[in-house]
Parts: structure tokens; sequence; C-alpha cells
């Protein structure tokens, strides 16, 4: 339990930040944040955006402060994936082995509504505020109109780095000595579509689905809204064939959805539109470390660890980071030397687990989810989770639908893969896949 009061300051006023800042503000510090845009509330927030699923890992924390409920009202339940093939079929798969479901949310919804909870509990918000450097010893930051010009600056008990993946605070932990920093971006790009609701404001389509046209290469996503609209995004390479490079012309981008996307026609009756008029935005993973600096600077979210949207987990895994901070904040009270160290040497190696399986999922999601054989997989999978529910549960949901630590996750799934490699090889696995000597043969490898 902490007693002394802190003075802190929280750069980024994103969803990690802002349920950061509630947090702190329940354990009894005064907690200003300030962020360089606008206030969302304010401005209209599309064009750019990948709508967010909350699961597991994410509810446990907004419910540890009390706000699950309210979240919950304005989420969607998805219990399946729709999965588009190329000849107009629909198939689904049904998520998790206990008909749990993930939650569609936009991101501009949930930050609106994060941001006027934490104003009720007693936090204070700064916007259009542009922070240009940070001194590490002492806990102030510097704001001013150009980098060039005149700052103010504002000192603090504690600074948290919640800026997103091009963290300004990690810049400056950067010119640290012995500071490890990488950057990877993706070949591939995404742009954000949209369905629009029907005339009576009802969905297109099924509304609790996750729906999926996946291409190899290349696939298209769609998850619902409370408006009855859906936000689409449209992952592709930003170069060679079949890219955004190459589809440039409105004639081009026609054909390009007629012959990869033809169920797609009616349902984005806006698709020139918002592919000329919205960004191609880019994919990055960054790692970084240490996350702290002495028990004046924390990084949090995607300034520590910014990672692919492949498995859903990027909001998740940095609101896990406020549950854990919190756990060492009621753990090492008033010592936020012993709080910093513990939050990120037990975080570290989670994020770098999930870095690694969002981007291994982007596979399954473009090329596996319509694969006969993965489809197979997945039901001899299941039927062996319900037989030995002790034994096996696959990665998705030990992933999504527990809390089990990411890194256990990757190392656990690992060991499934290579027996379900196994088993997918053995002669005519599709007449006895649910056999009693596929079974015994799953029981002899584990």
């Amino acid at each position: 339990m902490q007693h002394a009061q802190k003075k802190i300051g929280i750069i980024g006023a994103g969803l990690v930040g802002t349920l950061l800042a509630i947090y702190l503000k329940k354990a009894g510090h005064t907690v200003h944040v300030f962020d360089r845009s606008d206030d969302i509330r304010t401005i209209e927030f599309s064009g750019r955006s990948i709508n967010l699923a909350i699961s597991t890992r994410g509810w446990k924390t907004l419910d540890d402060v009390s706000i699950g409920d309210e979240i919950r009202a304005i989420a969607i339940p998805m219990d399946k994936r729709a999965i588009h093939t190329i000849n107009g079929e629909l198939n689904y798969q049904k998520y998790g082995m206990k008909g749990e479901s993930i939650y569609s949310i936009s991101r501009g919804g949930l930050n609106r509504k994060i941001i006027d909870i934490a104003e009720e509990r007693g936090v204070q918000f700064f916007f259009n505020q542009k922070i240009w450097d940070v001194s590490l010893e002492d806990a102030t930051i510097y704001i001013g109109e150009t980098e060039k010009g005149d700052w103010q600056a504002h000192t603090y008990d504690i600074i948290f780095g919640a800026d997103g993946a091009f963290s300004r605070v990690r810049h400056r932990m950067q010119r640290q000595n012995r500071f490890n920093y990488s950057q990877n971006f993706l070949p591939i790009g995404y742009k954000e579509l949209k369905i629009l609701a029907n005339a009576d404001h009802t969905h297109k389509i099924d509304k609790n689905s996750f729906h999926i046209w996946p291409r190899g290469e290349y696939m298209l996503i769609a998850l619902a809204n409370e408006d009855g609209s859906f936000t689409c995004t449209l992952f592709m390479p930003f170069e060679g064939e079949n890219s955004f490079e190459q589809i440039d012309t409105e004639e081009k981008v026609t054909a390009f959805f007629e012959k990869n996307f033809p169920d797609t026609k009616e349902l984005i009756p806006e698709l020139l539109k918002d592919y000329f008029s919205n960004p191609t935005s880019s994919l990055v993973t960054t790692q970084c470390y240490p996350w702290t600096y002495k028990d004046k600077v924390a990084l949090i979210g995607d300034a520590a660890h910014a990672i692919v949207p492949f498995y859903g987990q990027g909001m998740n895994a940095g609101f896990e980071d406020i549950t854990e901070l919190y756990n060492q904040m009621m753990n090492w009270g008033d010592n936020w030397i012993e709080v910093f160290k513990n939050y990120q040497e037990k975080r570290k190696p989670n994020a770098d687990a999930i870095a690694e399986l969002s981007f291994r999922n982007f596979m399954e999601m473009s090329t596996k989810t319509a694969d006969k054989q993965f489809h197979l997989q997945k039901k001899i999978e299941a039927r062996f989770t319900e037989k030995y529910p002790g034994k096996w549960l696959p990665l998705y949901d030990r992933v999504t639908f527990s809390l089990n630590p990411y890194v256990d996750a990757l190392a656990i799934g690992d060991l499934q893969k290579s027996i379900m490699d196994e088993v997918m090889l053995q002669p005519d696995i599709e007449e006895k896949w649910d056999s009693e000597e596929i079974e015994q043969l799953i029981l002899s490898k584990l």
C-alpha cells in the first residue's frame, strides 16, 4: 500500500495513459496527463484506426477499477470468426472452448469514455501540449510551441511515458548509455475502409463476428461499431504485385476488389472515397530496455513495446502493464525503485512474447483460416481439450481468454504446434481425426 502522495505526470492521453491515470488517482496521487493533440472528445476520430478487440486481460484491468461494465455497454461481443472465401462462401469458426467472446469497440469511442471517467475521478488533462524533451534526473518535462522555441518546464515526482510507438519520452531515454532499442517495420501497411449501416441503423452483416477475407499476402477485416457500421481494415504490401504502390487508380481499385473481395461490392459503397482519402499507415514492432530510470521515469504500453495488431493484444497487453505496475505499487508501497524494477522485470519477457505471437498470427489470419487442414486441426484440438481440459488449452485461448503469462503461452504453443504438426501428417487423418489412435498419440507426446 502507498502512503506518500506523489505529483505524477503522464505523457500521452491515449488508452493506456488515461487508464493508468485512473489507477494512480485511485492510489491517492495527483495526476496530470499531457497530450500533443486536440482533446479527442472534440474531434472526429477516423481514417487510420483499427478497431479494438477487448479480451480477458483487458477486462481484468478495467474491472479492477470498476469501469468494466461501463465499457461493456458500448462494446459488441464477437463469439466467432466469419471467414469470407473468394467464391462467396461464408464459414464460421467459434472462439474459445466455452463460448467466450472478444469485444469490438472503436478506439475513439473507448478513449473518449475513459477520459470522461478519469476527469470525473479528479485527473487533470492538458491537450495541445507539445513535449520536446524530458529531464530524467529530476522528472521534468519541457513544453513549447516549436522544437526550437521557448520551452516551459514542469517538474514532477514521477513521469510515465505512455506516448506510443514513437514516444518522445523513450527517445530521451535512448540517449542513455546501454539503452537497447530496436524497431522493425513490416512490408505490409493498412488502410481504413467503412461498411455503412442500413437505413434503420442495423448492421449489414453479422455484428457478432470478426469478419476476415483471407487472401494470403493481403486481407480485409471488419469489426462492428455501435452505430450499425463496421470499421474495415485492408492489410496489403506497400510494394510489389497487389500492393498499395501498384493499386493506385480508381480503375485498379475497383478491379482489385471485384476480383478478390467480390461480396463487398454492396457493403462498401464509398470504397473509392475511403481508399484515396484515408492514409496508408505502417505497422511497427518496437522493443527496448530498460523501461525505467531510477524512481523517476517509466515507459508503459506502446512506448515500451509496440506490436503489430494481428493477435488483437496491443491494448490488452498495455492494460496488463498497468495491472502489473499496480500490483508492484501495492507490494512495495512508497519504494518506487523496487516498484519500477519489478514491474519491468515481470513485463519485459511477456512483451517480447506477445510481439512474436502477433507477428506469427498474420499468417494464420491471412492464409490458414481459409485452409481445410487448419479447420481440421482446430477440430482435433477442440475435441482433445474437451476430453482433457487439464492437459491442453489451444494457444489462441491461452492468449485471449486467460491470464496466463504471454511467455508461457509462447512456449506451450510451440510445444503444441510440434505435436499437431506430427498429428496432421498421420495417414488418413481426415478419416481418423477423432479416433483413439490420434488421442493416444497426442497423450504420448505430452
